[in-house]
């Protein structure tokens, strides 16, 4: 499955040992990991100026996210009206990049539900179908 993972998401999974590290670890062992460079430009400045972490820490990063992840190109925006218009050209590249699911903390966007095709989940929601999907199959693994 493709999955676009916004900057709160990532950030929390640097930052803590909790749910956000678990997705973003599933992520990677087990789906494609799509991010933005908007996304990766955040990330870096959160981790910087708002945790602290130095440039070459917050740097090496965003260098294995880049490795890792399908970095999705700047898209026309989505038609959705959002409080928060920086939000626009991110939801843009996750489509554009064909993203099944956007894992996002901000509730402005979890509240959209679907855009375009592509379901828009918190951590904890996308958590608990994963584990649900298992079950289905036969047995938590």
């Amino acid at each position: 499955m493709r999955v676009f993972v916004d900057t709160n998401v990532l950030v929390a999974a640097v930052a803590t040992r909790g749910l956000c590290a678990d997705v973003l670890r599933t992520v990677l062992a087990s789906h494609e990991l799509v991010v933005s460079q908007q996304v990766l430009d955040e990330v870096s400045r959160v981790l910087r100026l708002k945790l602290g972490i130095g440039p070459g820490p917050a740097a090496d990063f965003v260098r294995l996210l880049r490795e890792d992840a399908d970095v999705a190109p700047a898209a026309q925006f989505p038609n959705v009206v959002l409080n928060d218009r920086d939000d626009l050209p991110i939801l843009g590249a996750a489509i554009a990049a064909r993203a099944e699911v956007f894992v996002t903390g901000d509730r402005e966007l979890v509240e959209l539900g679907n855009v375009e095709g592509m379901r828009v989940v918190s951590p904890r929601q996308f958590w608990e179908g994963l584990k649900s999907r298992r079950q289905r199959r036969g047995g938590d693994r």
